[in-house]
């Protein structure tokens, strides 16, 4: 097992000593399944990527638990930065100008954002919020800890918290078509998130694809503004 793989299963063990976790999603993060399809449901104008178990004739599904689950925050992985979020939390956490706040609250994070079939989509780099304040460099893409959450299992910073902490679970990328964006999101299968389930039908969760679809579509259009304006990079697939 690669150090990736004992990596998710070793965080997958850690809630299943405060949640029960059907066998098959502890298989389909751990890539022990041969059946899974991409079945892409379209929302809004986002393709939504949501694994279907062909033996089981089920779908992944997923629903938030929180106030009881607030794992996303204890394991943060990166907290990239829109220019748009950048203007709202400088000014949230008191700084006069915003050169001030990267300077002393962001670092740069680069990663490949992936596919539910683990192809490699996009390559991005942005400025990043920093999760603990002596954040280093080595530690980017690492789950720590986020400095932003209190003892009720809230974020300080909400509702200016970063756009992508509103898209959690989904992992959200754009592929060009005809010169033109189509946004994509599928799960982030990293063994953090007790909120997944199987059904035999996907309907039960069509509110919750409703409700993100306007979040993700956003904030893609919200990193295509911060490129072009020269506060990161992407790279998007032709």
């Amino acid at each position: 097992m690669v150090l990736k793989e004992l990596e998710v299963k070793q965080s997958l063990d850690n809630l299943a000593n405060n949640w029960k976790i059907e066998q098959s999603i502890y298989d389909l993060h751990l890539g022990k399944r041969d059946d899974v399809s991409d079945s892409q449901i379209v929302v809004n104008g986002v393709v939504f990527h949501i694994p279907y178990l062909a033996k089981d004739e089920t779908y992944v599904l997923w629903k938030c638990l929180w106030p009881d689950c607030h794992n996303c925050c204890e394991r943060q992985g990166r907290l990239p930065l829109t220019k748009d979020d950048i203007s709202l939390i400088s000014n949230k956490m008191g700084y006069e100008s915003e050169s001030e706040f990267i300077k002393k609250e962001t670092t740069i994070s680069s990663w490949d954002e992936t596919s539910t079939m683990n192809n490699v989509i996009t390559t991005i780099s942005m400025i990043s919020l920093k999760r603990k304040e002596n954040e280093t460099e080595d530690q980017d893409g690492k789950p720590l800890p986020c400095r932003f959450l209190n003892d009720c299992g809230s974020c300080v910073l909400h509702p200016d918290k970063p756009g992508v902490c509103w898209l959690y679970p989904f992992s959200s990328w754009m592929e060009s078509n005809n010169g033109k964006p189509v946004v994509h999101a599928s799960y982030q299968l990293t063994g953090d998130c007790p909120g997944f389930y199987t059904e035999k039908i996907s309907q039960s969760m069509m509110d919750v694809l409703q409700e993100y679809s306007k979040r993700i579509f956003e904030y893609n259009m919200s990193i295509l503004r911060t490129t072009r304006e020269k506060y990161g990079f992407i790279d998007i697939v032709q």
